[in-house]
C-alpha cells in the first residue's frame, strides 16, 4: 500500500503500538476485496472495531488464518459476533473472525463436544496454545451471517497485546484499493458556555456547505459570541461499492494552525463507550474537547482545545481537512465573525405567544416563553434562596432565559406570565459511586456508570392502564448499567408476568426485565428514555419443520418479550440446538451419526417466564 507523505506524517504523530508484521489477508489473499464497513465507522452505540469484508452476498467463503498461532478464545452465540474465533499470534497480537457460518472441521468438533458436555446451546471458551494450533493460511471457517450481522460478510479485527483493536490497514494489506474521497453532509456550530451565541442565540445551528471543485464551502459567515465548537457530519466512500464508511482523520485549522485533530486508528474497549460523547447524536463528530472524554485519539491546541472564538468585528477563516486511510481527502472552508451578544433579535421564525418550553444542553437549562406585558425579570428559587435574572435575549418578543445547573437545581421559576417547575431533581457527578432517592425512584450509580456529569430528570405518569417512567433523554448516554428502583407504582395486575420495557420514540418496546419488591420494581438499564410496564402471558410458538431420525428443525417465535432460551431432548438425552434469530429457526446438531429415536421434547421460554413445549415420538 502506498501512502502519501501527509498521511505518513499523521501516522507518525498519532502512532499507536503498531508493528511491521506482515499478515495474510483473511479473504481471498492476493485478490481484490471489497468492504462493507471500515475501522473508524460509527455504529449505534459503538465504534466499529474492525473491517467488514464482503463475501459475495452468500455464505461459505473460506476464511484463513492471517498468521501462525492458536485459538485462544471461541464463542458460539445467537447475537453479537455470532460464531467467532480469536487467534493469538507469536508477536502477542491477536486476530478476530466474526459472523462465521461454521468453523473448520477440527475446531467445530472440539466446540461441539464441549457444548454437549456443558449442555449449553451457546458457549464461550478460553484455550491454551496446545489445544487448537493453526498455521498461516489455514482455513479456520467459512464466512456467514451469524449473530447480529445484517448480511453475509467477515468482520475482521487485529488487536494488540493488551486487547486493543488496531485499524487492520496499518499492516499494509493491498487487497483493498480506494481512490474515493470523503463526503460532507452537514456542519454545525454549537455554543460551549452560558455566554456563547451562534447568530445571536444560545442554540446549536446546522448548515449545509456546497461543493465547489474539490472543496466544501459555507459561503455566508457565521456570527459568533464567546466560545463555540464545530461539529461535522461526514462519511467516507470507497471504490466500486455503495456502502458508506467512517472518516478516520480530521483536522480543524485556523491559518494553518491546528486547533483540533482526530485520528481513529485504535479502539480501547475499556473506554469505547465514550464515542457517544465524541459525537452529537451518533452522527456529527465533535471537533472540540468534550468534558471527561478520555479517548486517546485526539491532538489539540493546548490553549483552545478546539474552541473557536472571535472578537467583535473580527473575521476568521477556518478549514477542516477530512481524510481516509488511503490518503483521499477533502476540505471544508468557512468563516466566523465575532459580535457582541445582541439582546433584541428579529426573526420570522418565532411566535412571541408560544407556550413555555424548557430544554437542556448539558449543564444549561434553556427556558423559552412568550411576550410579557408585566415585566421581564424571572424569579428563580434555588436552595432556599430567590434571585432575579434577566432574559439572555428577546426574539420577536419571545424571552429566552439561561440557567447554569451547576449553580443549583431550581425548585420553581416565576416567568411573570407563567410559573414552571423544572423536572431536574439532582446533579450526579461523573466518576463517583452515588445513590439518589425520592418518592418516585431510587437510582444507584457506580464509578463507571456515567460518561459525563448528569442532571437527573424524572417524569412519572399514568395513561389508562399503562404506567410510564421517563428518565432523561435517550441521548443522555451511559457507560455502564444503572440500577433503578421504580417506587410506589400502584400496579394491581399480575406481577409474575409484568416487567419493565424501554419504549422507543416510534413506540417499539424492548424487554428490560426487573424484580418486584412489594409495590416497587428494581431493574438495570444501560439506556435512558421512557420505561413502561407491560404484561406478557402469551407463550412462544413452536412450529415443526422437520422432525425425523436425521434432524430436528423448528420455527420458534415470541412477539413480545422475546425468546430467552430453549432445550431439546430425544429419548431423554440432551440435544444441541443451533439458533438463527433473524429467521426464527432452530435446528439440531448431532454429536455422532446415530439416528434420533424415541420421545422428542422441545422446551422454549420467553423473557417473561412463559414456556411452550412440543412433544412427539420418532419411531
Amino acid at each position: 500500500m502506498k501512502l502519501n507523505s501527509y498521511l505518513l506524517l499523521l501516522l507518525f504523530i498519532f502512532s499507536f503500538d503498531l508493528s511491521a508484521q506482515e499478515y495474510l489477508f483473511p479473504v481471498k489473499p492476493g485478490q481484490r476485496n471489497l468492504l462493507a464497513g471500515n475501522f473508524s465507522e460509527i455504529r449505534p452505540n459503538h465504534f466499529h472495531s474492525g473491517i467488514d469484508v464482503k463475501i459475495g452476498g452468500v455464505d461459505g467463503e473460506p476464511i484463513r488464518s492471517i498468521d501462525d498461532g492458536y485459538v485462544y478464545r471461541i464463542k458460539v452465540s445467537t447475537f453479537g459476533y455470532g460464531n467467532v474465533i480469536y487467534l493469538k499470534h507469536p508477536n502477542g497480537q491477536s486476530s478476530v473472525y466474526a459472523h462465521l457460518r461454521n468453523f473448520s472441521t477440527s475446531i467445530a468438533e472440539y466446540i461441539r463436544q464441549k457444548m454437549y458436555e456443558a449442555q449449553e446451546n451457546e458457549l464461550e471458551l478460553f484455550l491454551d496454545e496446545k489445544t487448537l494450533p493453526v498455521k498461516r493460511g489455514d482455513i479456520i471457517g467459512n464466512g456467514g451471517n451469524t449473530g447480529s450481522s445484517g448480511g453475509p460478510h467477515l468482520h475482521f479485527e487485529i488487536r494488540d497485546s493488551l486487547d486493543r483493536a488496531i485499524d487492520p490497514f496499518n499492516f499494509g494489506f493491498d487487497e483493498v484499493v480506494d481512490r474515493t474521497a470523503p463526503v460532507l453532509y452537514r456542519m454545525a456550530i454549537k455554543p460551549l458556555d452560558l455566554e456563547s451565541r451562534v447568530n445571536g442565540r444560545f442554540e446549536r445551528q446546522e448548515f449545509t456547505p456546497v461543493l465547489v471543485g474539490n472543496r466544501y464551502v459555507l459561503k455566508e459567515p457565521v456570527k459568533i459570541t464567546g466560545q463555540v465548537g464545530l461539529e461535522v457530519y461526514a462519511v467516507d466512500r470507497m471504490d466500486d461499492v455503495h456502502n458508506v464508511f467512517g472518516v478516520p482523520v480530521y483536522e480543524l485549522l485556523e491559518s494553518n494552525k491546528l486547533l483540533f485533530g482526530i485520528n481513529v486508528d485504535h479502539v480501547d474497549f475499556n473506554t469505547g463507550r465514550f464515542l457517544l460523547t465524541h459525537t452529537h447524536h451518533n452522527r456529527f463528530i465533535r471537533l472540540y474537547a468534550y468534558p471527561n472524554n478520555p479517548l486517546q485519539i485526539y491532538r489539540q491546541d493546548s490553549l483552545s482545545a478546539g474552541t473557536i472564538t472571535a472578537r467583535p468585528g473580527e473575521q476568521k477563516s477556518l478549514r477542516v481537512r477530512m481524510q481516509d486511510f488511503f490518503g483521499n481527502a477533502r476540505e471544508l472552508s468557512f468563516h466566523v465573525e465575532g459580535e457582541e451578544a445582541p439582546f433584541q433579535i428579529t426573526s420570522k421564525k418565532i411566535n412571541a405567544n408560544s407556550a413555555t418550553q424548557i430544554s437542556y444542553d448539558r449543564n444549561v437549562m434553556v427556558i423559552q416563553t412568550g411576550k410579557s406585558e408585566i415585566g421581564e425579570l424571572a424569579k428563580v428559587k434555588v436552595n432556599g434562596f430567590e434571585m432575579e435574572i434577566e432574559p439572555a435575549y428577546i426574539q420577536n418578543g419571545q424571552r429566552t432565559y439561561l440557567w447554569d445547573l451547576n449553580y443549583g437545581i431550581p425548585e420553581v421559576i416565576d416567568l411573570c406570565t407563567d410559573i414552571v417547575y423544572p423536572d431536574v431533581i439532582a446533579k450526579i457527578p461523573f466518576g463517583k459511586e452515588i445513590s439518589f432517592s425520592n418518592q418516585v425512584v431510587e437510582v444507584n450509580y457506580l464509578e463507571n456508570t456515567l460518561l459525563d456529569d448528569l442532571f437527573l430528570r424524572i417524569e412519572k405518569k399514568i395513561q389508562g392502564a399503562y404506567r410510564f417512567l421517563k428518565i432523561n433523554s435517550p441521548f443522555d448516554y451511559l457507560q455502564g448499567n444503572v440500577e433503578i428502583l421504580w417506587k410506589n407504582i400502584g400496579f394491581t395486575g399480575d406481577k409474575n408476568y409484568t416487567h419493565v420495557y424501554l419504549q422507543a420514540v416510534n413506540g417499539r418496546k424492548t424487554f428490560i426485565g426487573g424484580e418486584w419488591e412489594s409495590d416497587h420494581i428494581r431493574f438495570k438499564t444501560r439506556n435512558f428514555g421512557t420505561f413502561v410496564l407491560e404484561e406478557d402471558k402469551i407463550s412462544p410458538t413452536i412450529n415443526p419443520i422437520r422432525v425425523n431420525a436425521s434432524e430436528l428443525r423448528f420455527i420458534i417465535k415470541d412477539d413480545k418479550s422475546g425468546i430467552k432460551d430453549f432445550e431439546a431432548f430425544v429419548d431423554g438425552k440432551w440435544v444441541l440446538m443451533r439458533y438463527e434469530h433473524k429467521q426464527n429457526v432452530i435446528w439440531s446438531e448431532k454429536l455422532d451419526k446415530q439416528p434420533f429415536k424415541g420421545e422428542v421434547l422441545l422446551k422454549v421460554r420467553d423473557m417473561a417466564g412463559n414456556e411452550s413445549q412440543y412433544v412427539t415420538t420418532i419411531k
